[in-house]
């Protein structure tokens, strides 16, 4: 392969085809099933996913299929298929549905206006994860273009994956022996510790959540009655407490603690090294705050393969402005337990309900509701030819060898 050549076709492609066509994706505001109820109604998944394939077919890619897979009351999974010189099969993977708006967009941008600045393309969904088609096709059409055989290429982008591949499933059941049985699959859609080297995700931590909920009364009483009937959200604190040491952030749920593996442990320390104090300098602290640890590789430890507890919503408390003198009957917390590899969310969740709500506080009625459970994921260990190919194509271009760190999200 000659580097230079293969730099300059990508280049080209991608300055001159695929950015102008995800300046037009950001515009489509095509939310996932979660955050748009009427999807399907509303057809902006429909002409986004109409966009991919149309400019897929464009590529004229020698021997491809290119599909879109419908089932009913489903969102719809495009199907690029490429023959390749070997029996051979490589799985490559992305989305094309979006998160919401969401705020904090500063002045001049917008979820759906995109704006280029410098190198860089503002907008919804263009890096997560609208780019992955056209870096699969655009990689595949440079080794094309010198003549580099390749083994057979399957990209399937679904379009539920901000919403938990809910449908992902159905479509590749589906799908059956068309696939055929991988021998590597690609996942373009993770995150990356800078831009100056290759990165391989190899972990993501779990999720649980649910809603854990204190009453102890029946009606709201004047707050002059403190003392004699005890306040809901002490209770509430008292509970928490029982599953988190909020001096210090660790989980006290033997469950929730696998052991981690030595490999990984080095891969953090490494990625450290390299990464330094950009690890904790990303985040909008404010002034004088600072992050869990001095130590920037317990810190990749403790985001990558370690539980941490996040509350995510209130219910029971009036907003400040309408809060009078009252002792309130119940409060209820949204919280989010994100779990290391390994950890089985069914028995977590066990795990959490029983410390909640064994023997309550002044017999306080303690629930806690699961909503949601995802297992986490580590990598299998490298095979011998993939770690040579994964160091020699970093080295080749960027000069550096590759990274590899895992994700503290799923």
């Amino acid at each position: 392969m000659d580097v230079t050549v293969v730099r300059s076709y990508i280049e080209r492609v991608w300055n001159e085809s695929v950015l102008p066509e995800l300046v037009e994706y950001v515009r489509i505001p095509n939310k996932s099933p979660a955050f748009d109820r009427e999807w399907h109604a509303n057809g902006h998944m429909e002409q986004a996913i109409m966009r991919f394939a149309s400019w897929a077919r464009a590529q004229v890619l020698e021997g491809a299929t290119i599909e879109i897979q419908r089932l009913e009351k489903r969102t719809p999974l495009l199907l690029i298929d490429m023959p390749g010189e070997s029996d051979e099969c490589i799985l490559l993977y992305g989305h094309l549905d979006k998160q919401p708006e969401m705020i904090g967009w500063r002045e001049g941008l917008g979820p759906w206006q995109p704006v280029i600045e410098g190198e860089r393309l503002y907008g919804r969904g263009a890096a997560d994860d609208g780019y992955a088609m056209f870096a699969c096709l655009t990689a595949l059409g440079a080794l094309r273009a010198q003549s580099i055989p390749h083994a057979r290429c399957v990209v399937v982008i679904e379009a539920c994956e901000e919403s938990g591949s809910s449908d992902l499933p159905a479509h590749l059941e589906q799908l059956g022996e068309r696939l055929g049985r991988p021998s590597l699959v690609i996942g373009l859609d993770s995150g990356c510790g800078n831009y100056g080297q290759l990165w391989c995700t190899t972990s993501l931590r779990g999720l649980i959540g649910g809603v854990l909920r204190v009453e102890i009364l029946t009606e709201g009483i004047h707050s002059g009655y403190s003392g004699i009937v005890p306040d809901s959200f002490r209770i509430m604190r008292q509970v928490l407490s029982r599953i988190e040491d909020e001096k210090t952030g660790r989980l006290l749920a033997a469950e929730l603690y696998p052991e981690i593996p030595q490999e990984r442990i080095q891969q953090a320390a490494a990625a450290a090294a390299v990464l330094g104090d950009s690890i904790r300098g990303e985040f909008p602290f404010v002034p004088g705050a600072r992050p869990t640890s001095d130590d920037l590789a317990e810190l990749i430890l403790s985001r990558d393969w370690r539980p941490a507890l996040s509350v995510l919503g209130a219910d029971g408390l009036p907003p400040i402005g309408d809060a009078g003198n009252v002792l309130r009957p119940s409060s209820a917390l949204k919280l989010s337990l994100r779990i290391p590899p390994r950890v089985n969310p069914k028995a977590a969740t066990q795990a959490l309900r029983q410390l909640l709500e064994t023997d309550p506080p002044y017999g306080a009625k303690v629930s806690f509701t699961g909503d949601w459970g995802s297992a986490g994921w580590n990598a299998p260990p490298l095979a011998p030819w993939l770690e040579e190919s994964l160091d020699r194509a970093s080295c080749e271009w960027f000069g550096q060898p590759p990274g590899f760190m895992g994700i503290g999200g799923t």
